[in-house]
């Protein structure tokens, strides 16, 4: 982002990317939401306001590391847990009560959102068995060419039932190319339980654009104001 600033409290139109994201949060009515700040995260506190409770990751070891972090303060919660990121500014409040319900189907025990990119590089490959059922994500640094050609990829949004969530992220490791606890590696968890992860595909892969560069603020600004 070519800035000190942490990244979700940059602004797009005025507004910073993270207040995109809890109010959509809100207005998909969930009302008890917890972020996860850990760079300068004293400035993102000031952003979200006393509101939203918080809590710190001190240390960067991947996105299942960052939600671990959230388990005391979820300790005496039931039910299901949306894990939405803070520089995904556009995901709609109607995708993620979607994602609830999908959540509360018999059988299944955690939601995948995705997308279908012609061009996927930098994101994780969603694989299928030959029946169109989740089996894996593959980080892109860990993808084989086969893999990397696969066009399905994660948002990095999800909806857990929280106790296969929690359960599942005692159970993974770092052992992968960039060291880090990666929080798809819970969902391993749930298929090994006997249980299903079901994946929604956004019916526009602009709703999923994430933010890493100038580049993408503009373009994502560009679509807003054609939209809104």
């Amino acid at each position: 982002m070519e800035s000190d600033l942490p990244k979700v409290i940059h602004l797009l139109r005025d507004k910073p990317l993270i207040l995109y994201v809890i109010d959509n949060l809100r207005n998909a009515g969930i009302s008890d939401i917890i972020t996860v700040v850990g760079y300068r995260g004293e400035m993102v506190v000031d952003v979200i306001g006393p509101d939203v409770k918080h809590v710190w990751q001190h240390e960067q070891l991947g996105t299942g590391h960052a939600v671990m972090q959230a388990e005391e303060a979820l300790a005496d919660f039931k039910g299901t847990v949306v894990i939405a990121c803070g520089d995904v500014p556009l995901i709609k409040p109607s995708t993620f009560k979607t994602l609830i319900d999908e959540s509360g189907r018999d059988g299944v025990k955690a939601v995948v959102l995705t997308m279908v990119l012609e061009k996927p590089a930098g994101y994780g490959r969603i694989i299928k068995d030959g029946q169109d059922r989740f089996v894996r994500i593959v980080e892109e640094k860990d993808a084989s060419p086969e893999e990397k050609a696969i066009k399905e990829v994660n948002t990095g949004t999800y909806a857990f039932d929280k106790d296969f969530l929690f359960e599942g992220l005692k159970k993974i490791n770092r052992n992968n190319a960039q060291g880090e606890y990666y929080l798809p590696d819970a969902l391993n968890h749930v298929l090994a339980s006997g249980y299903a992860v079901k994946t929604v595909v956004l019916d526009d892969p602009v709703e999923g654009s994430g933010i890493n560069t100038r580049n993408d603020l503009e373009a994502v600004a560009s679509f807003l104001a054609l939209h809104n």
